[in-house]
Order: structure tokens, then sequence, then C-alpha cells
């Protein structure tokens, strides 16, 4: 996911502590106990969607599990082992051949509900099969579509028909949308009743509790129907399922939480409801601002700024710091291939190729504080993931850039006089630093990248997954960042929603509409392959060949710094969000 979609910790790693030390308990639990008090975050950016159908980055995917639930989920711990196993979260139990909720041939899933969970409406209502029906339905609509919806649409039967179906549908009108969600039937989606859901797929899928982990697939009460998805009508009429709700929101300023009264500790195995209130207080653009209101107990966390890069020598003996390790490609650069600009160059591979040679990791290595932050990225899958095996074909020494190599190159491909590119980035964390850092490397190219400014919310809301606009060349490269969407068998999650342009589209993390049919074969070889060690050479193949057309430039795989101020206790890690569970958390 970005991270916007941004951590995998490989399962290589085994039972290790995932940062430095242990801070709080070892896992987290239901239960309603614990510390009251306001937890305050602080930060730059609103989410990039709060919708859980479209919700696609580490903040949003935070935000939403305090409130939305799915099938399966993950319990917050300070063990990596823990941390990553796919816990029941509105299922009763993990599905298998032997309690009957996988069937033979491995294609149908019989999940049975856990009891308890309610709708935080007037009066309470049970939460049912038929939401989490209409949850999956609704990961596709025109209006804010699914950036993952790939996932779902290879694997459950007839999802892709519903889905090209829905896409034709009036986009603004909520009346429209619900008419075409409740008229129209998955055959592979089935409530056999309250408590039951069944799942067909069209071949057997390893992963699938993962995929149905993901905040895509959260149950959504009917309710929803009267609004247009992720509209602001939408955001202001959240209902929720899980431990907090929103009770007051201003969108860019600050979200709200309270606790949920409806809400039962005996139905959630994987949350807590231990501060009384949360806070997310946004516009805060400097990372250092962050860190000094945490150092002095105005906020607690931070939202969405990392810790200063300057900071973390001195900060590496306080009990409060820990540095997590990381399996991320983030950020990366990606190029805009249907960008019509100076004449479609970023659509020629040797144009893209060129611009490889460019770019000097070694100097944005120190920007995120040197390799004991970070390690330099030359291939698509990061260390630590499903299919990485370490290739570099864009070899320069000490990883600096070699500005001459690519003027030759660029030369070569008809673009003697240089190239002007359009480069918006984010202003929050260490960004605008990599932009700059970035903008020099081109100068040097002979290449005019022309910077802009925007909002973590929008560059990934909008900026960079609206096809009219990249097909326009609003923009020509952008530096995203991208955490897998789940570890251990993960394979899929860092080649299918940024490289499978079969899947190019609104709200598509593919965000240059890059398209090979042999990396799609390759995918869908791993895809069909028994098992994660089976799958691992084909997305290999797939990684080499993504490299050879140059869709992206790596830059680097992070581990990630993490601070919080002195009240805050049992403070327990989720390793895909890059941040601890805020409903666990306890204030002293």
């Amino acid at each position: 996911m970005a991270g916007r979609r941004t951590v995998a910790i490989a399962a290589g790693l085994g039972a290790a502590v995932l940062g430095l030390g242990a801070c709080g308990g070892d896992s987290g639990g239901g239960g309603g106990g614990g510390k009251d008090g306001t937890l305050k975050l602080v930060g730059s950016a609103d989410v990039d969607h709060l919708d859980t159908a479209s919700g696609y980055s580490t903040f949003s995917s935070l935000l939403t599990r305090q409130y939305a639930r799915t099938l399966f989920n993950f319990k917050a711990s300070n063990t990596f082992e823990e941390a990553i196993k796919v816990q029941p979260d509105l299922a009763a139990e993990i599905p298998a051949t032997g309690n009957g909720g996988i069937s033979a041939d491995g294609k149908t899933y019989t999940i049975k509900l856990r009891q308890g969970a309610q709708w935080n409406t007037q009066p309470p209502r049970p939460v049912v099969a038929g939401d989490l029906v209409r949850g999956l339905k609704r990961l596709c609509n025109p209006a804010s579509p699914s950036g993952g919806k790939g996932y779902y649409i290879q694997t459950i039967v007839g999802m892709d028909a519903y889905c090209k179906g829905f896409g034709k549908v009036d986009a603004k009108s909520a009346k429209a949308i619900a008419d075409y969600q409740n008229g129209h039937q998955i055959p592979g989606l089935q409530a056999k009743d309250d408590a039951t859901l069944v799942i067909k797929l069209t071949a057997p899928a390893s992963d699938f509790t993962n995929i149905l982990g993901m905040q895509f697939a959260a149950a959504a009460p009917k309710e929803y129907d009267n609004y247009v998805p992720d509209s602001p009508d939408y955001r202001k009429h959240t209902v929720s399922d899980g431990p907090y709700q929103i009770t007051s929101y201003t969108p860019n300023k600050q979200y709200t939480l309270d606790r949920n009264p409806a809400w039962k500790a005996e139905s959630d195995p994987l949350r807590a409801q231990k501060p009384a209130r949360i806070t997310i207080t946004m516009g805060q653009d400097s990372p250092d601002v962050v860190q000094q209101q945490m150092e002095q107990g105005a906020a607690d966390l931070a939202w969405d700024q990392p810790v200063p890069t300057a900071r973390i020598p001195s900060l590496k003996s306080n009990a409060n710091f820990k540095i997590m390790e990381g399996s991320t490609s983030n950020p990366y650069l990606v190029f805009n291939t249907l960008s019509p600009s100076n004449g479609g160059a970023l659509g020629k591979k040797q144009v893209r190729q060129a611009i490889e040679y460019a770019i000097d990791k070694s100097a944005l290595i120190q920007i995120y504080g040197g390799p004991d932050v970070s390690e330099v990225l030359n291939q698509v899958i990061p260390p630590r993931s499903v299919g990485y095996q370490p290739f570099n074909l864009y070899p320069t020494p000490n990883n600096s850039g070699d500005p001459a190599k690519c003027k030759q190159m660029l030369a070569a491909a008809g673009h003697p006089n240089g190239l002007r590119l359009k480069f918006p980035y984010r202003v929050s964390s260490n960004h605008p630093k990599i932009a700059q850092s970035v903008q020099a490397n081109l100068k040097a190219c002979g290449i005019t990248a022309d910077l802009t400014p925007d909002t973590n919310g929008t560059f990934y809301g909008t900026t960079l997954v609206t096809p009219s606009d990249a097909k326009s060349g609003k923009w020509d490269i952008a530096a995203p960042g991208w955490v897998p969407d789940w570890y251990g068998n993960n394979g899929r999650t860092n080649i299918v929603p940024l490289f499978d342009g079969r899947q190019y589209g609104a709200n598509s993390t593919d965000y240059g509409g890059y398209n090979n049919p042999q990396v799609n074969a390759e995918i869908d070889k791993a895809l069909a392959a028994k098992d994660a060690g089976a799958a691992a050479a084909s997305w290999a193949a797939a990684d080499k060949l993504i490299m050879q057309d140059a869709a992206v430039v790596p830059f680097m795989n992070q581990k990630y710094p993490i601070f919080h101020s002195s009240r805050v206790k049992n403070a327990l890690y989720l390793p895909s969000q890059q941040a601890y569970d805020l409903n666990q958390i306890e204030l002293s």
C-alpha cells in the first residue's frame, strides 16, 4: 500500500523483535480496559480516501482500522511472527479444509461470522454476512474505485464482469450506484444466511485470507447506499463497527474519534478501546515541529511525518524511539508512460533507461539517515519479500549516478537537447529534499524538472490516480512510496498493484499506465503456482522484465524510525501501517 502502502517485513526474520527493543507488552488483544485520556496525533495532510472501498495508504488504513472491521486482520505486536499472522476478525475462525472452511479443491470458502459485532446505529444493529457482500461489491464503484480491485477481480468468480458493468454507471448518482450494486449479483459471493458467507474462487489462492483482510473488503452498512462513495456527504456519515467512531471531521484539519458504545470487547480479539478519545490534527508540514511537540508532550504520535533525520543519532538511546525493520520500495521514481509531453518521450524505453543512470541513490539514502535506516534498491521487489533476487541493470559508481551516460543515452534516444518534465512532490516528510535531489540529478543530465508541491492526500487521492490527467500530461514523473499490502506470502503485493496494466484505471496504483504483456504473463504464471516457493521464480522474472523496461527507478528499501511521547504506554506495532495501533495505547 502506498505510504502510502509501504512496509513488508519478511517471514525470514522469524520471531525477531520488530524494533530495537520492546515497548509495552508483546501483543494486543480484545478488551476495553486501560487508561483514559486523549491520544493526540499531529501531522501534515488528510487521507487519500476515507472510504474503505478506495483508501489505499498506510494512513487511511490505520484510521479505518479504528472503526471498520474485515473478516481477517492482524494483531498489533512488537514480535514480528505475531504481527504478520493472519487472524480472524469478523470471521469466527481461519478457514481450512479441516474445519470445512475451504473445499477440497481450494476454490470455495465458507466463512462463519463471529457473534456480537454491531453497527453504531440507533438502535445498534448486528453486522451480517450481507454487509460483507456489500463491502466487496462497493470496491469497484465508478465514483471512487479501489486501487487494489485487481486482487478481487483475479480471484472471485464473476467479479470481473460485475466490475466492468459497474464502471459504466453514473459516478455522480448515489441512487444509480446503489441500484446497480443491489440489482446485480456476483456469482462467487453469497450471504448464505446472516452468519455465513460463501465465496467461490476462479482458482485456489493461498493468500486469499490476506486479500480479505484489506480495508477494501471491510463490511459496509446499508446506510452507505445513500451516498456517492468517498464523497463529502459520505465522509460526514461514516458508520462504525469498531471500537471508535468518528464524531468530528474537518477536512485537512482534524479528526476526532470517540469510543463507540455499540462495540463489545468480547466480539473483537484484535482491538481494544483504551484512549477515551483520539484526535488527529493536520496542517503541520514540518517533521521537526511534530517531533518537538512529541518530546514536549503536546503530541503523542506523528500522524504522517517521520522522525527528522538529524535527530536520529541522538535518539538511539531514547526508550521512546525505535527503528523498525522494513521491506519497502519507498520512495521510488515512476514514469508517466502515457504523457504526451516532449513528444511522448517517457513512452520510450530508451529514454526511461537513460534516466535510470541519472539518479544519485547514495545521496537519497543520506536524506533518510544513512545506511542505518535505508539501503539502496536496484530492483522492484525489496529484500525479505517473496521473489527477491538482487540484480542491477543500471550500475553506476557507488550508486552515485552517471550523468554523462544519461546524456549520451538520451541523445541516442532522439533527445540531444534534453527534456522538460512536470514533477509533483509531497510537501510532508523528507519528500521535498528527495524532489530537490532528483531535480539536481536530472539537471546534470540535461533534463529540467519543474517541481509542484502537493499534499500527501491529494498526491495519492487525485494527482497520480486520475487517468485523464496522466494522458493529458499534467504530470510526467513523481516519487510515491510502496509498502507491500501484507507479509509472508506476499509475492502478489509488490507486482500486481503497480505493474499489471490490465487493471489500469481510476485510482490505480499503476500510476504511469505501464503495461507489458510479458509481465502480465509472468503474473498469471505466479498466481497459478501451488505455493509461494513455486511462484517466486515468476515474480522474479516479472521484476527483471519491469526493470528492463525501466518502468520505475527504485531508490531504497527503508527501515522505519518511530517515536512516541513519554506518556505513551503499551505501544504495539502494525507493520503494514508503519504505526502503533491507536486503540491499544495507554496514556500515563
